[in-house]
């Protein structure tokens, strides 16, 4: 069943997704948060209502996907990427936890740890989006044995 005035709704909403994800992407530039990655999703949001996002996501999308097929390429890339996305894993649980400075530590107490909480979050969030990308970069690449775009 389409109600009236549908297609208003969901291009006002997709709209302010995008156009909310494209600015706080850029405060998350100088911010902690993922700013490329929460600009090119509101661009590929944009890209659905609008042409001149469609051409600038386009290449990116192209060079994502076969940069994507190059990460799981090997078995080592593979392997790298994953001890990477863990490594960053537990530094943000280890920000979570948050323990008391070490007596090793040769620096200012007020560089153990900097930041806060959300900090640590964003590391674990990031750890979660980089190991699920891998995962479907190996199946789609690996797996399937499809090929990037050329």
């Amino acid at each position: 069943m389409r109600f009236p005035g549908g297609r208003a709704a969901k291009r006002v909403v997709l709209e302010t997704v995008g156009w909310v994800l494209v600015v706080a992407g850029v405060a998350a530039l100088v911010l902690p948060g993922p700013g490329l990655l929460m600009i090119a999703a509101g661009m590929v949001i944009l890209s659905q209502e609008y042409e001149w996002a469609e051409r600038r996501v386009e290449p990116i999308k192209r060079k994502a996907l076969r940069g994507a097929a190059e990460g799981v390429d090997t078995n080592l890339r593979v392997a790298m990427s994953t001890l990477f996305a863990l490594v960053l894993l537990a530094c943000g649980l280890l920000w979570i936890w948050s323990p008391p400075v070490p007596g090793w530590w040769p620096f200012p107490s007020w560089l153990w740890l900097p930041g806060s909480i959300w900090t640590g979050v964003t590391q674990v969030l990031s750890a979660f989006i980089a190991l699920g990308l891998i995962a479907w970069s190996f199946r789609r690449y690996r797996v399937r044995g499809e090929l990037p775009p050329e």
